[in-house]
C-alpha cells in the first residue's frame, strides 16, 4: 500500500501559516502571569461571558431558524431577483463592523419609528446585543446553508416526490439530511462570530457588558495587563463551545431496523392488467423544442435515440417533474397532466438510480408515502438484494443500486413505471442479467413501463412498441417487431442498431443507386427516380472466388455471432458475416443475391 506524502512548499506553506496562528497563544501563554488567573474573579467578568454566549447562542438560533430556508431559496431558485439578494446576504461581510452598528441606529434606535414603538428597549439592551450579533454573523450561516443545499444532487427531490413526498416533508427527508454537515458548519461560525462581535455592539448596546465591550473597557482604563484576565475567559469560552460542537458534530453511524425475516408478500399489483398510455408533450427550451405524440395501445414502451434527442426530458414530462408548455398525458383513461407528481402513483428511476445518500437499503424501499413494507420486502428479495437491507449506497455495486432502485419504485404498487436508461452504467454480463431480470419483473408487476434508451438491444427484449426520438421530433413509432424489422429510415435503422440499411433510389428496372454504387434487387411496381430505403442482412453478404464486385475488407474480428466483416465499396460501408474471410487490409470479392435485398418506400 503506497504511503502518501506532501512534498514541495506546499507544507512550508501550510506551516507558516498555523505557525503564524498559534504564535498569539504562545505570546499570551508567556505573557499571563498570576494576574492573568487571579484576575479571573473579578466582577463583572463572568457575567459579560455569560451575556455573550448566551446573546451568541440566541442568535445563532435566530439566523438558523430563518438563514436556512434562505440558504435553501438561494440554491434552488433561479429568479435573477435572488442574485440581487445574495449580494444584500453578503453586505455585512464588507461593511466594517461600526459601520454595521451605525446601520442599526438608524433602524432600530431611540429616535426612530421602532425604538420609539419600542420604548428604546432595542438599544443598551440585551435585545441590542442579539440584534448587533445577528446582523454581523447572519452571512456565515446563510453562506454555509447555500452551499452545502447547492451540493445536495436536486434530482433526489424529484425522485421523492414521485415517491408521494411533497415538499416540505421532502426538505425534512432529503435536503436537510444532506446538507446538515455544511448547515452545522456554518451555525458554529455564526456562533463564534456573534460571540466575539465587537463593534456593531458597542453601538447599539454598550451596556449590559458583553465579554468584547468588557475587555475593551478593561483595556481602557488600565492597561494591556488587566485585559489578560478576559482574554483567557474568551479563550477559555470558545475552546468549551468548539469541542462541545466537535463532539455533537460526531454521531455514530446509525444503522436503521431491519423488518423480520419473515416479512413477505407477493406482490397485489400482479393481478391487474397494465392500463394504456398515450401522450401529446411540447415543450421548449432555449433552442431545442421537444414535440411528441405517442396514441398507441402498448403497454411497454421503449424510447430510443441518441444524446440530445430529448428522451430523459419526455420521461420528466410523463412524471411531472419538468412544467410542459403543452401536455396531455393519459393512463388507463385518466388524465395525469393535471395532477401533481407526488399524486401520480408512478415509479420512477433515474439514470444514476437517484438512491438517497443517507439511508439504507431499507429505508430506500419504504422510504414512499403508502409503501407496503411487505411489498417492499417482496421485492427486495425478488431481486437478490434481500440480504443488503442495512447497507448504504456506497456500499453497494452498479447493479444492486439500481436493483434498490427498482425495488423502490416498484414498492408503492405504481401504476406507471419510468425507467431513464437503467442500464448504462453496468457492464455487459451484469446489463444483460438485469435486463432479463427487468422483463421478468414487467410481466410480475403487471405495471406500464416507459424505458429510455440508447441501447438497440433494450428495445429487442423489453418493448411491445418503439418510439424513435431524434432532435425533438418521432422519426419512427409502431410495434417493436414491426420497427426493428423495418426502420423507416437509414437514420431510423442505425439508432436501432440494424445494420446495412440505406436510402436509395431506383435507377433502372432491378437496379438501387446507393451513391455511386448499383446494387441489383428486386424493383418491381417501382418506377425509376423512387426514393426507397434499402436493408442488405449481412449474413447474405457473400464472399466469393469470382464474378461478384470487388469490396476492400477494413476488419474482419470474432463475434458471438461469428465472424464480422466490415467491406467498402467505393463510398458504401458495408457489414458481412461470412463463413471465413481473408485478412484485413486486402482486397475480396463478394455476391449480394436480389433476392435477399428488401426494399420499402422511403417516408
Amino acid at each position: 500500500m503506497m504511503k502518501s506524502s506532501f512534498k514541495g512548499p506546499l507544507p512550508w506553506l501550510g506551516g507558516l501559516l498555523a505557525a503564524y496562528l498559534a504564535a498569539p497563544l504562545v505570546a499570551l501563554a508567556f505573557a499571563a502571569g498570576p494576574h492573568a488567573i487571579t484576575g479571573l474573579h473579578e466582577p463583572g467578568l463572568w457575567s459579560a461571558t455569560a451575556i455573550s454566549a448566551l446573546a451568541a447562542t440566541l442568535s445563532a438560533a435566530l439566523i438558523g431558524l430563518f438563514g436556512i430556508p434562505l440558504g435553501y431559496l438561494l440554491a434552488r431558485g433561479r429568479s435573477r431577483w435572488l442574485r440581487f439578494l445574495e449580494v444584500l446576504v453578503q453586505l455585512p461581510l464588507a461593511i466594517p463592523p461600526l459601520a454595521s452598528g451605525i446601520l442599526l441606529l438608524l433602524l432600530v434606535g431611540p429616535y426612530t419609528p421602532i425604538g420609539q414603538l419600542t420604548g428604546g428597549a432595542l438599544t443598551d439592551s440585551f435585545a441590542g446585543i442579539v440584534i448587533a450579533q445577528t446582523f454581523v454573523a447572519a452571512p456565515f450561516m446563510v453562506i454555509a446553508a447555500r452551499s452545502a443545499f447547492a451540493a445536495v444532487d436536486p434530482a433526489l427531490d424529484g425522485v421523492a416526490a414521485t415517491l408521494g413526498v411533497r415538499a416540505l416533508p421532502r426538505f425534512l427527508r432529503v435536503d436537510l439530511p444532506l446538507a446538515w454537515q455544511g448547515i452545522f458548519a456554518g451555525a458554529l461560525l455564526a456562533w463564534v462570530r456573534a460571540f466575539g462581535e465587537f463593534g456593531a455592539t458597542v453601538m447599539v448596546a454598550y451596556h449590559p457588558y458583553s465579554l468584547p465591550v468588557y475587555t475593551f473597557v478593561q483595556f481602557g482604563s488600565a492597561g494591556l495587563v488587566t485585559a489578560l484576565p478576559p482574554v483567557v475567559a474568551a479563550l477559555g469560552a470558545a475552546l468549551l463551545f468548539l469541542l462541545a460542537s466537535s463532539f455533537a458534530a460526531y454521531r455514530p453511524r446509525h444503522r436503521s431496523p431491519t423488518p423480520p425475516d419473515g416479512l413477505y408478500a407477493a406482490p397485489a399489483a400482479a393481478a391487474q392488467e397494465p392500463l394504456a398510455l398515450s401522450f401529446d408533450l411540447f415543450r421548449r427550451l432555449e433552442s431545442f423544442e421537444l414535440r411528441v405524440a405517442y396514441r398507441g395501445e402498448g403497454r411497454r414502451l421503449v424510447l430510443v435515440g441518441p444524446s440530445g434527442s430529448g428522451k430523459s426530458l419526455t420521461l420528466r414530462l410523463l412524471a411531472g417533474l419538468e412544467p410542459p408548455d403543452a401536455a396531455r398525458v393519459m393512463l388507463g383513461g385518466a388524465a395525469l397532466d393535471p395532477v401533481s407528481p407526488e399524486a401520480r402513483q408512478i415509479g420512477y428511476v433515474p439514470q444514476d438510480y437517484g438512491l438517497f445518500p443517507h439511508l439504507t437499503v431499507w429505508q430506500q424501499a419504504t422510504f414512499g408515502v403508502g409503501t407496503d413494507p411487505s411489498l417492499a420486502m417482496h421485492w427486495l428479495r425478488r431481486l437478490g438484494i434481500g440480504d443488503l437491507r442495512d447497507r448504504l449506497p456506497a456500499e453497494l455495486s452498479g447493479g444492486q443500486r439500481q436493483r434498490v432502485a427498482l425495488a423502490r419504485a416498484l414498492a408503492r404498487a405504481p401504476r406507471l413505471l419510468l425507467l431513464d436508461e437503467p442500464f448504462s452504467a453496468l457492464d455487459a454480463p451484469e446489463r444483460e442479467r438485469l435486463r432479463r431480470e427487468l422483463r421478468t419483473v414487467q410481466r410480475e408487476a403487471g405495471v406500464t413501463t416507459v424505458v429510455v434508451t440508447h441501447d438497440p438491444q433494450d428495445a429487442r427484449m423489453l418493448a411491445d412498441e418503439i418510439l424513435v426520438l431524434s432532435q425533438g421530433r418521432i422519426l419512427q413509432e409502431g410495434a417493436a417487431s414491426a420497427v426493428l424489422r423495418q426502420p423507416a429510415t437509414a437514420a431510423a435503422a442505425a439508432l436501432l442498431g440494424v445494420a446495412n440499411v440505406f436510402s436509395g433510389l431506383i435507377a433502372t428496372e432491378g437496379h438501387v443507386a446507393l451513391g455511386a454504387f448499383l446494387l441489383k434487387a428486386n424493383t418491381a411496381g417501382r418506377s425509376p427516380g423512387t426514393q426507397v430505403v434499402c436493408h442488405i442482412p449481412p449474413a447474405a453478404v457473400r464472399m466469393v472466388d469470382s464474378g461478384g464486385v470487388e469490396a476492400f475488407l477494413v476488419d474482419a474480428y470474432e463475434t458471438d455471432g461469428g465472424i464480422r466483416c466490415d467491406l467498402r465499396i467505393g463510398d458504401l460501408e458495408l457489414a458481412a458475416q461470412p463463413d471465413a474471410a481473408p485478412p484485413a487490409g486486402s482486397y475480396c470479392r463478394i455476391a449480394i443475391p436480389p433476392e435477399s435485398v428488401r426494399l420499402w418506400q422511403a417516408v
